[in-house]
């Protein structure tokens, strides 16, 4: 006969039953931090996102707006009327983007102000009208460049492709003789 007193057997059933519900929760609940934390890093990256793309569109627009006006003689859009468009989406990435997203943000909208303004290309004393909008017109560009590369950064959008492995680059280029002959060598090294 054995030595276990007879509740010894349901003594060892109970503890493994709640050490296995213990495990049960513990896991259960660290899976649930990590979707809510997963959900709120997707979130906070498609609302900046959201954000820069359409401030961004905007730019675009009033852009080609302003370039249009001006190849055709035509005068510039009204300053409220672009205020109004751009607006909602400037006070989105103000609210959502870190310094040097805003900072950039920020430049391309007050040069596209500066093309609206009244205090535009006439009151520049010494320099023709045409010359001066055109110049600050072929700024546009540039500055939003600086912009998109805050967002870039900001993002952690790289433009570069990654990096190839070594089988799928044989595979998709025909490698020189000396690659072969390299690659011969690994495949007897590995028998």
């Amino acid at each position: 006969m054995s030595q276990i007193p007879w509740w010894g057997l349901p003594l060892i059933a109970v503890v493994f039953a709640l050490g296995g519900a213990a495990t049960a929760q513990f896991v259960t609940a660290r899976d649930e931090i990590v979707r809510r934390r997963r959900k709120r890093t997707r979130r906070w990256y498609e609302e900046r996102k959201d954000a820069y793309v359409g401030l961004l569109a905007v730019f675009e627009r009033d852009t080609y707006r302003l370039r249009a006006a001006y190849d055709a003689g035509d005068k510039p859009p009204t300053p409220l009327a672009y205020v109004d468009e751009v607006g909602p989406a400037l006070m989105r990435v103000r609210l959502l983007a870190s310094g040097p997203v805003r900072s950039a943000a920020l430049a391309v909208h007050v040069l596209l102000q500066r093309l609206h303004g009244e205090m535009n290309p006439a009151a520049v004393p010494g320099v023709q009208p045409q010359t001066h909008f055109r110049e600050l017109l072929t700024q546009v560009p540039l500055v939003m460049q600086q912009f998109e590369a805050a967002v870039r950064e900001e993002l952690g959008i790289d433009t570069e492709p990654p990096p190839p492995n070594g089988r799928v680059r044989f595979l998709t280029r025909k490698p020189p003789l000396d690659d072969l002959a390299g690659i011969g060598q690994d495949l007897s090294r590995e028998r």
